[in-house]
């Protein structure tokens, strides 16, 4: 039986150079009707946390979460997925400094604009700003990385930054780090404090 995986890695080396078909097959086996394109594994994790506390099974639905490796990879992927290729309906999620690329590949890609949503900074910036930095340390606490925490915040170039930056910084520098926050974040979220890109992505599925 096709499972969401086996499909994630057929994407890949089709986007990669590769054949398509087995693709196509699988995702014929699967029921897909729509393809969530994120950026990567952080913002998969982030979005399956969220449809796991609303107890919805998205494969089930016939919505496969594709992270694409990189914002860059837009064109290519929407291309694949969408009109021209699977024909699947395209959402997602994008960073608001990579918008202009989002706007170019969906359009050549034939892909409405409008179903994908905008994060300010990026995905774990709109999760840290939900929780505030109080909830953020409790959880770097929990998670065993208070040490490393504060060794990271008497670095120099984090001295005089905002608490909420500094945050986001330290999830990116420790490979693994930022998928496992991403889950852990989401689970931690107040239900009426989520932001509003995941939250509107999540409800347009």
């Amino acid at each position: 039986m096709a499972d969401m995986w086996a499909f994630l890695n057929a994407v890949g080396r089709w986007a990669a150079g590769g054949p398509g078909g087995p693709a196509g097959d699988l995702a014929e086996e699967l029921g897909l009707r729509t393809a969530v394109l994120l950026e990567g594994l952080s913002d998969l994790a982030a979005v399956e946390a969220l449809a796991a506390r609303h107890g919805r099974d998205l494969t089930a639905e016939g919505v496969g979460v594709v992270p694409m490796g990189g914002a860059m990879n837009i064109a290519r992927y929407a291309g694949l997925l969408g009109p021209p290729g699977l024909g699947l309906r395209l959402t997602g999620l994008c960073d608001e400094r990579e918008q202009p690329f989002y706007d170019r590949g969906l359009e050549r890609a034939g892909a409405p604009r409008r179903d994908f949503f905008v994060c300010v900074a990026d995905l774990e910036d709109e999760l840290i700003r939900a929780l505030g930095p109080a909830a953020i340390e409790e959880i770097i606490r929990a998670e065993g990385d208070l040490r490393a925490w504060q060794t990271f915040l008497h670095q120099p170039a984090q001295h005089g930054r905002p608490r909420h930056q500094q945050m986001r910084r330290f999830l990116g520098t420790k490979k693994g780090r930022k998928i496992r926050y991403g889950r852990l974040l989401v689970e931690a979220l107040d239900p009426g404090k989520v932001p509003a890109p995941l939250d509107g992505l999540l409800t347009s599925v």
